[in-house]
């Protein structure tokens, strides 16, 4: 893993944070990938560079194909190359499934833009270089991509669409890339702020009896990407259990 090269989007903070300083601390020099929190990606930058690698930050939406072209263009500039992309960038807005006229045309475009179309920009502005490099990709999806639950009936459906372009890259690409997705359950995040008590319900309702952190994704992604040589195609579920 030392000295080559993660991109990794949304990764200002929380999961994809946590995925960055874990790849960091294997040798791993980091793009950081963020659409708006500066200041929490210029603070992630310094913790990675703490580490002992070299890091980036880059600034950019996913779903313009056009951004997405020069941020994959700028890791290679500026690293050399390019071996792992993880798409972590998401976003949801929090809809009652039950409030079909409170699902507004425009929540579904954003959700689809970002969570489907933008990770499929990513996967293919990098597809040339992460070949190149006999590389992998890892998408950050969720367990409301294979339940039909969570923030709101846009939001599953986006994840089951990544969940399905996941299946679909793995076979475009190989046998040089691996292509895999992680599916986290409820994660202690800032997405989850004000909602704790239903947090907590949940997490009392899983066998592990807690909610992850966002350091129990990142162990994952990293065990994906280091030593599940032989895996591709496939979706883990990290969610203490609770979809068993």
């Amino acid at each position: 893993m030392k000295g080559k090269t993660a991109l990794i989007t949304g990764s200002a903070t929380g999961i994809g944070k946590a995925i960055a300083c874990r790849l960091a601390q294997e040798g791993v020099h980091i793009a950081v990938n963020y659409s708006k929190s500066e200041k929490e990606a210029l603070e992630t930058k310094k913790e990675i560079e703490a580490l002992g690698v070299n890091c980036i930050v880059i600034q950019g939406t996913v779903s313009d194909d056009r951004k997405v072209r020069d941020m994959v263009q700028q890791t290679i500039d500026t690293f050399g190359r390019l071996d792992i992309l993880v798409n972590n960038a998401g976003v949801t807005d929090f809809v009652k499934h039950d409030d079909l006229e409170g699902l507004k045309e425009e929540y579904w475009d954003r959700v689809m833009d970002v969570n489907v179309k933008g990770m499929f920009f990513c996967c293919r502005a990098a597809a040339a270089e992460l070949k190149k490099q006999r590389g992998c990709i890892v998408n950050i999806t969720s367990v409301a991509g294979i339940t039909g639950l969570g923030s709101s009936i846009a939001y599953a459906a986006s994840k089951a669409a990544a969940i399905s372009v996941t299946k679909s890259l793995a076979r475009v690409m190989a046998p040089e890339v691996r292509v895999n997705s992680v599916a986290p359950g409820v994660v202690q995040t800032r997405w989850v702020e004000g909602q704790e008590d239903h947090v907590m319900r949940l997490a009392e309702g899983t066998p592990l009896g807690r909610v992850a952190a966002p350091e129990d994704v990142a162990e994952v992604v990293y065990s994906v990407i280091a030593h599940s040589h032989f895996v591709t195609g496939e979706t883990i579920k990290v969610d203490g259990g609770m979809f068993i």
